[in-house]
């Protein structure tokens, strides 16, 4: 394997000096890029595409030491949404970035006009620890095929992707095209205080926030990809065995730490018994029958760390203490970051996993009658950043989708939008600002320069003064015909 190209870009735990002498050595390589063709920048693109791939038994052992993830979940969660993301570029860049003509307004009669789309310059990418791989160069993929120079932060929390990562950044691009910084908050707030052109962040609405009042000091665009409670709506006419097969996959894949994961259930009270008898099914099918077995599967990932697994034990312990029933699951160690796929019942309205991010193997199932008080409800807090609804009944599926409010969608589906390379992925206020993937995320990273050009008749000069009255009236009556339909 090739040695790293220079310092900058396999530095671990940067100081401030090696991070500011990265950025600065960025910047002749972004001017520089402003003219570059989709020949070089495919070329970029596919060297780190062949790199991935050379790797892949390394990111299978990476992803062991951090999660116990399961090779197949590496390769479908990880491995697969980036090199779609790599196809969707290789396919699609000449045409992302050309130029595009736009008509003239009938007060701009006489111009020509397109809208340019110029790389946005140097810019961050600060990666989350639940999907440290994909969520990491998918963002990548983006700011390279829009011309960008990146310098990116992956999460201290999964050390061994962190440090394969490096590894890979260093083969791949010298540091004033690409470099990369491991470390914890230190690290991030140097990065935060340069000007960088744009920031892609993905994490939690709380350092979001920090990420987003760190940028308005310099007015640097931002896309921030948040998170949020995602709640699921299963009414009395689905198709309940479709509907736990994939809600149990939404759910459980990664061990529940997802930030699109279905986050809780409501379902209808007349449906409530069958729906979860058919959840318990599929996760003794899936898992094991048994707790132990279940705890030995080779297919259920773990917590990422003991943090977490306190956190999300506490969140259980808090349920059950309030008076919520566990109806599956509810097993605890620790000390091996482990939290037994759970499904909850009557879980009392105050207790704390209604209210925080779950981010773990836990699912309580909210039982309803009346939808328009479940309405109500996922309106009176935050924006989520996904929602799914599983109905066959037409009128339901448009009165969720009419009257709320949230980064994407799923019809009798979940999850799934997001490895969808032709919608726009992101949240909504509290959940995110911005999109990405395919096109998307290539407007992400881009300016959409606007560029005029007049013609031989300059109709513009009817507005010149000296205002005499025949001026004026051509300017009233110009006004004046705003009012009329555009033909």
């Amino acid at each position: 394997m090739n040695q790293p190209r220079d310092s900058f870009a396999a530095t671990a735990n940067a100081n401030l000096e090696t991070i500011t002498t990265a950025f600065d050595a960025q910047l002749a390589t972004a001017l520089r890029w402003r003219e570059s063709t989709a020949a070089e920048r495919l070329a970029r693109v596919k060297r780190l595409r062949d790199a991935i791939l050379a790797r892949r038994e390394a990111i299978y052992t990476a992803f062991e030491k951090d999660f116990r993830k399961p090779p197949a979940e590496v390769e479908a969660s990880e491995l697969l949404p980036v090199l779609d993301e790599i196809r969707h570029v290789l396919g699609r860049l000449k045409r992302w970035m050309k130029p595009h003509k736009v008509w003239p307004t009938s007060t701009m009669l006489g111009t020509s006009a397109k809208v340019q789309y110029q790389p946005r310059g140097r810019v961050l990418i600060v990666a989350p620890w639940n999907y440290p791989f994909s969520l990491c160069l998918g963002p990548l993929v983006s700011a390279i095929a829009a011309g960008n120079t990146a310098i990116i932060k992956p999460s201290e929390m999964t050390p061994a992707v962190s440090a394969l990562l490096v590894e890979l950044m260093a083969d791949v691009f010298p540091s004033n095209e690409v470099a990369i910084f491991e470390g914890a908050a230190e690290t991030s707030q140097a990065l935060l205080a340069l000007p960088f052109d744009h920031i892609f962040f993905t994490g939690s609405p709380a350092v979001g926030k920090l990420v987003m009042a760190a940028a308005a000091r310099h007015l640097t665009s931002v896309t921030l990809e948040l998170g949020g409670k995602s709640p699921t709506i299963v009414d009395q006419t689905a198709n309940l065995k479709l509907a736990a097969e994939t809600v149990m996959w939404g759910k459980f894949i990664n061990n529940g730490q997802t930030c699109v994961a279905p986050d809780h259930v409501y379902v209808h009270e007349a449906v409530k018994d069958a729906f979860v008898s058919a959840c318990r099914a599929v996760l003794q099918a899936r898992y094991g029958e048994t707790d132990a077995q279940q705890k030995q599967s080779p297919d259920l990932a773990r917590v990422v760390n003991l943090r977490h697994t306190q956190r999300v034990a506490g969140l259980l312990q808090d349920a059950v203490q309030r008076g919520a029933k566990v109806s599956c699951g509810g097993v605890v160690d620790e000390a091996a970051h482990y939290v037994a796929p759970t499904l909850l019942e009557h879980v009392p309205a105050d207790a704390e996993i209604m209210s925080e991010e779950i981010f773990g193997p836990l699912l309580p199932i909210i039982p309803y009658t009346d939808l328009d008080q479940v309405i109500a409800t996922i309106n009176a807090a935050p924006k989520p950043l996904a929602l799914y609804i599983w109905s066959r009944d037409q009128g339901n599926i448009d009165r969720v989708l009419q009257r709320t409010s949230s980064g994407g969608a799923c019809v009798n589906h979940c999850v799934a939008h997001f490895a969808h390379g032709n919608l726009p992925f992101g949240g909504v206020n509290n959940s995110g600002i911005g999109n990405a993937h395919g096109e998307y995320g290539f407007k992400a990273f881009s300016h959409e320069r606007a560029v005029l050009k007049s013609s031989p008749i300059m109709t513009i000069k009817l507005f010149f003064p000296p205002y005499t009255s025949k001026r004026n009236f051509i300017i009233r009556k110009t006004v004046d015909m705003l009012r009329l339909p555009m033909l």
